[in-house]
């Protein structure tokens, strides 16, 4: 999962709190067709084994979230597969997809605009997704007495379909509640950036990175999004709001809402560890950093990633600030040198024909150059951490 999906899984938690028992519904189904809305083309078809294996990921992060051990109102982790796998598709066509009439399904937003799009279409699979997700609801509501289904805005024509089919074969009523997707100020697509999706797996996306993606959050979205991914109450976002309106140099906002989501996802010694490592690249102690977070760190500093065998050692300083980027040439490299403008590892030095040796190497691999003040570049010898996909996944959660 993603920070993307943060927005109804908080949801859950905030009903959660209130009393109420959270049913977390995890595609083993319906993650093998694919849901259409919101996009344009059809999702990547996902294998029983990159399902299971999902599935068992999710339960880890959602526990982070969700109670699953109190005795009061113990949020649930179900698999649709377990109630769909063992129907038949002559049964499914009698007992669900009498009820749903082709003009009902074609007039849903997301499976209109891709009808109407002649390159691309839509598949029958596709377009039966619907039917599931209803489906979903109905044996949610008549098992486990189901009331509510939330999902963001794009899953509204899904979630009144299950409303209707409630409605035709229990003769409950039930209710739908949609979330906004969410947008930064700027207009691009929440959890978004340059270098792909942030991750709530540390193994993909650190903690360090993590901390820095909410730190790095837009002046005009702040306040917003401390009212949406934190649980801080009313009164202190309205203190936050009135210091960022006052000071937003300050960043105390920013600040606030880094460690109240890293506390959240990853515990608050995690968050901690992520703080001195920010702390260490504003102050200049990078060289006093834990091994862990210097690896952290590669995600976020740009700089070359060579062969461990390929790594410029021996060479004059003013060559591995090229190397490096932080100069587009020699002269550049040697005048900033010489006035002072560059740092090994947080130490300056002036001297433009210093060699560079492995015991500049932190951990054996890694080289922090900075210019100035705050232009940092890393050079390292491996990539430890991968290169995140540009593109969300098919989400194997509901």
């Amino acid at each position: 999962m993603h920070v993307g999906n943060l927005v109804p899984l908080l949801a859950l938690r905030r009903f959660q709190l209130l009393g109420h028992h959270p049913i977390a519904v995890a595609g083993g189904a319906t993650g093998s067709i694919g849901d259409p809305s919101g996009k344009t083309q059809e999702r990547q078809l996902l294998t029983k084994e990159i399902l299971d294996r999902n599935i068992a990921s999710v339960k880890v992060q959602l526990a982070k979230l969700l109670d699953f051990e109190t005795k009061q109102n113990p949020a649930r982790l179900v698999d649709n597969a377990s109630w769909t796998q063992n129907i038949s598709f002559l049964d499914f066509l009698r007992d669900i997809g009498k009820h749903f009439s082709v003009n009902q399904m074609v007039a849903k937003e997301s499976v209109r605009a891709r009808m109407e799009d002649r390159e691309t279409g839509i598949s029958y699979t596709e377009f039966s997704y619907m039917l599931l997700q209803a489906f979903d609801f109905m044996v949610l509501a008549r098992d486990q007495n189901c009331e509510l289904q939330i999902g963001g805005s794009d899953q509204w024509g899904n979630i009144t379909a299950g409303i209707d089919l409630c409605r035709k074969k229990l003769g409950k009523t039930v209710f739908g509640l949609t979330l906004p997707l969410i947008t930064n100020a700027d207009g691009t697509k929440f959890g978004k950036t340059e270098a792909g999706a942030i991750w709530l797996d540390s193994k993909r996306t650190s903690v360090y990175r993590f901390y820095q993606f909410w730190i790095n959050t837009d002046d005009r979205d702040v306040i917003r999004y401390l009212k949406f991914f934190t649980f801080l109450s009313k009164e202190k976002i309205e203190e936050l709001a009135e210091k960022h309106s006052g000071n937003p140099s300050a960043r105390e906002a920013h600040k606030a809402l880094a460690k109240a989501a890293t506390d959240l996802i990853h515990g608050v010694n995690a968050t901690a560890e992520a703080i001195k490592t920010s702390q260490a690249f504003f102050t200049g102690s990078v060289a006093e950093l834990p091994p862990q977070s210097i690896v952290d760190a590669r995600q976020e500093l740009p700089g070359p990633i060579t062969d461990p065998t390929m790594l410029p050692l021996n060479k004059p300083l003013v060559e591995v600030v090229v190397f490096s980027g932080l100069a587009p040439s020699k002269g550049q490299a040697k005048r900033d040198i010489e006035s002072g403008g560059i740092y090994i590892n947080d130490k300056q030095e002036k001297d433009p024909n210093r060699v560079i040796t492995s015991a500049d190497y932190l951990l054996d691999q890694h080289l922090i150059l900075r210019k100035g003040k705050k232009n940092y570049a890393m050079i390292s010898g491996s990539a430890p951490i991968p290169t995140n996909p540009n593109e969300f996944p098919p989400s194997s959660l509901d």
